[in-house]
């Protein structure tokens, strides 16, 4: 359970300028925090590896994108767009459009070369392969000899 603590979302911090002086959050910061509110995640550990399930619902392959950011930083993201048809009128839109994303921090046992994304019927599925554990160190035997 510890090493899925390491898992949690990276908190973005708010934009400073150069006086030191606090300004509100940037418009990509907001963008970014209420996509990551409204994209549900599941994260498993497996004996072998890490799960990342996430819902993508109405996106293709083409239109999300997984990628490993400052080494060990997990992002996934996609953005869903409304059909533009000219001869329809919406007369109620209740699907969520826009962007989608989420940002986990990887623990240090993960395999950053062994990391795949399957997705099947609108749900992501990201593995990240654990590294093998280290052996442990065996103890150094010293010969005495007899003076």
């Amino acid at each position: 359970m510890t090493a899925l603590q390491h898992l949690l979302d990276i908190p973005d911090g708010e934009a400073g300028n150069a006086g030191g002086e606090k300004q509100g959050p940037t418009r990509a910061y907001v963008r970014d925090a209420r996509a990551m509110a409204a994209t549900p995640a599941d994260v498993k550990e497996l004996p072998g590896a890490y799960a990342f399930v996430v819902d993508m619902p109405g996106l293709g392959s083409g239109d999300i994108k997984v990628q490993v950011e400052d080494e060990r930083v997990l992002v996934i993201s996609g953005e869903r767009r409304r059909e533009e048809k000219e001869d329809a009128k919406y007369l109620r839109m209740e699907r969520r459009m826009g962007k989608l994303m989420r940002k986990f921090v990887l623990p240090e046992n993960a395999d950053m070369e062994k990391i795949s994304a399957v997705c099947r019927d609108g749900v992501l599925t990201v593995s990240v392969e654990k590294l093998p554990p280290p052996e442990p160190k065996k103890p150094k035997t010293i010969q005495v000899q007899v003076a």
